[in-house]
């Protein structure tokens, strides 16, 4: 189950927080092996790079949760310091293309990067050295977008947030597929850490308690 933590499992996280619109990028480590990935890597590119130089760590791979240009803005940096493959759901594929038109409607600048070469898919395990995560598809914010979760710990993009959940007003954005998504990040174990797109960290236990919106979600299960 690559939810369960294994025997004698380490991992770190570092929690970076990038650009105007304040995005959560996060770099996994694997410190049986050295092994990294960068999970949205949003905006100041120099900064991402010099961190994980600095950890010492192999860069393997940038994880997507999705395509918005506040989670994409700094892969172009990352991409030219370290030959690794970028995965992405392809039901965001018309969303990252469209990275620098996203930016300059915020007036943002934004450096386009390649395509991503690797595909999410819902049920997918991702092996980091020794961890292993589950790709579950959580559409509604955006279409492709996706939540990466094992060992006890979510990276949930803007799908969920401390006390908040993702806005549907954008393009391709979809409120009944929130509400889907939403009911089945709940239904992780209550322990689990929830990693945010922005603002701070929380836990499936504390959400499902104090979030109104998953509160109002929840009322019809609970009867």
């Amino acid at each position: 189950d690559p939810r369960a933590p294994g025997p004698g499992t380490e991992m770190q996280i570092r929690a970076f927080e990038t650009g105007p619109l304040q995005e959560n990028a996060y770099l996994v480590i694997d410190q049986a092996t050295g092994d990294a990935a960068m999970v949205d890597p949003g905006a100041d590119g120099g900064r991402l790079v010099a961190a994980i130089t600095d950890a010492g760590v192999r860069l393997r791979a940038i994880w997507l949760t999705h395509a918005h240009f506040d989670h994409i803005g700094a892969v172009a940096a990352i991409l030219q310091a370290f030959d690794v493959p970028l995965y992405l759901h392809p039901a965001d594929q018309a969303l990252y293309a469209a990275g620098p038109a996203q930016a300059a409607a915020y007036g943002l600048p934004f450096e386009p990067a390649a395509q991503p070469d690797q595909a999410f898919s819902e049920g997918q395990v991702l092996t980091l050295g020794t961890l292993s995560f589950e790709v579950m598809h959580t559409p509604g914010h955006a279409p492709g977008h996706v939540v990466i979760h094992g060992h006890q710990v979510a990276f949930v993009g803007d799908c969920l947030f401390a006390g908040s959940v993702g806005r549907t007003d954008l393009p391709l954005s979809d409120p009944r597929a929130l509400t889907r998504s939403l009911a089945r990040i709940a239904a992780l174990p209550p322990g689990t850490r929830v990693l945010p797109g922005h603002g701070r960290e929380t836990t499936v236990a504390v959400e499902r308690s104090t979030n109104p919106f998953l509160h109002d979600l929840l009322r019809p299960l609970s009867r």
